[in-house]
Parts: C-alpha cells; structure tokens; sequence
C-alpha cells in the first residue's frame, strides 16, 4: 500500500466521510460550518478558513507564539473566529458518555509496565502517533 493510501484509510478508519486537503477543497465538497482549528500551525488554519461557509464559525483550539492572521475572506463570509481551551470537569461526564456509547475511537499504543522505559523514549523523541498507553498486566 502506498503512504498515501496508508493515510487515507487512517484517515477513514478514524471516522472521516469525506477527505480534503485544502480549504479550497474543502469549500468544493460543500464547505464547513464549524472549523475546529486544532493545529500549532496557523499558516495551515488560515488555509484552512478559505472552505468555510458564511457566518461559519472558526473555534481555535491550539496554538503558537505566531500571529494568527484573519483574512479578507473570512470578513467577507461574517466568520466568527473564537477561542476555546480546555472545558471545566462538567464537561467530563458527557465526554465519557460518549466513550461509554462507542462514539470515540480512540488509537494507542499499548506497552507493558516492564516497557514503561520504550513507551517514555518514543513520547519524548515525538514517534508515538497518537497515544502511549501503560498497562498494569
């Protein structure tokens, strides 16, 4: 399999019904409502905006010591730009509610107490892809 169709099933596997590269793509497949900025990259937001819908809001959840930029574009469609960050413990329970229900793929990588070493080397040199998770048995 290619690298490229190695992502896009990751991509699918993670829930995706649609995959678009580009904001331009994006607003192609019908654009976005709500564009939840996740990214340490504002360059990669700020293209991202270019598929929103108007009066789409864009809620920025990451962040960088960099300006985030809020373009012509975004005026012009009435875009609301809003900040958010972590929730308060209130919002914990309907988080886990929908963990209980199966709605939350969650993929990790398992490691053993005795690995704990492995596990704490790959997060720290940035090669764990999503998750290192430790196991008591």
């Amino acid at each position: 399999m290619t690298k490229s169709k190695d992502k896009e099933k990751l991509i699918r596997d993670l829930g995706a019904d649609e995959i678009v590269e580009s904001g331009a793509a994006l607003l192609a497949a019908g654009g976005a409502d709500v564009l939840l900025a996740t990214s340490n990259s504002w360059a990669a937001t700020e293209e991202a905006t270019q598929g929103m819908r108007p009066d789409g809001r864009v809620v920025v959840m990451g962040a960088s010591a960099e300006p985030l930029g809020f373009n012509m574009g975004m005026m012009l469609k009435r875009v609301r730009l809003m900040g958010s960050s972590q929730n308060g413990p209130e919002y914990l329970y309907e988080a886990l509610d929908f963990v209980a229900k199966g709605k939350v793929k969650v993929m990790a990588e398992t490691y053993k107490l005795d690995e704990i070493s492995k596990a704490y080397d790959r997060v720290a040199d940035g090669k764990v892809r999503f998750r290192a998770v430790i196991t008591m048995n």
